[in-house]
Order: structure tokens, then sequence, then C-alpha cells
């Protein structure tokens, strides 16, 4: 079961997250838990412990803010695992690629676009990491 670290200090953004990826986002990969997360050093402590397989973070979430967050931890962590990041507008996906992102959805969020870029970050680190026993 992978686990999906949903990231907004606005506890209405974490649920719209959860309900748009649903418990079964893609039949292939099997169910997902998600992570609720209010705080920004939350973020930080379940991506250094290994908790999260993904992490979904709201750019606009403060006063820790998913932009700084995504970036601070892809800088620090060894095997980060993906960041998706939920932004206000199309405009600001220039400014979200220095969050060194794996992923850019924009407000409001479209169920559909949203679980393809969960699944995909899923699937890409599905991939990367080796086979038990290898």
């Amino acid at each position: 079961m992978s686990t999906l670290l949903v990231y907004s200090d606005k506890p209405d953004v974490r649920e719209r997250v959860k309900t748009a990826i649903g418990r079964l986002p893609d039949p292939e990969l099997g169910p997902v838990e998600f992570l609720d997360v209010a705080h920004g050093p939350e973020v930080v402590d379940a991506v250094d412990h290994g908790e999260a397989d993904v992490c979904i973070l709201d750019g606009e979430a403060a006063p820790s803010g998913g932009m700084g967050l995504s970036r601070q931890l892809k800088n620090e962590v060894p095997n980060c695992p993906p960041m998706v990041l939920l932004v206000a507008r199309a405009d600001d996906r220039w400014l979200a690629t220095w969050s060194l992102a794996d992923a850019i959805v924009t407000h409001p969020i479209d169920p559909a676009e949203l679980t393809a870029a969960v699944v995909g970050q899923l699937r890409a680190r599905a991939a990367a990491v080796p086979a038990a026993g290898s």
C-alpha cells in the first residue's frame, strides 16, 4: 500500500485532494492511504522518516508554503519522494519549477488531472525502487 502525504493548512483543501484521488486511484497499484498534514514541520518529519511515497503540497499554505517545502526536501533528503505541487494559478507554474516539484497541478483541483499526476509519480517511484532480493 502506498502512502500519499497531503499537506495544506486548510482542512477543506486536504479533503478535496483526498476525495479527488480516492482510495484506489489505479487498480494496478493497489489502494493508497493518506497522511493528513497541516504543518510544515510535520511534512519534514514524515519525509525524513520515510513515511510518504508521494507528497501533495499546497503551494498556498501558510506559514510554510508547499513550494519552499518541496525545494527544501528535494535539496536535503536523499531519495526524496516525488512532490506534486498545487498552485493557485496556471501562471504560477513557472515559479513552481523553482520548487523542484515533480508535477504541478492548478487549483481548482481537477480530479482527473491530480489523479494522473499522482499515479504517474507512484509508477515512476515503483519503477525506480529495486525489487526485494535484487
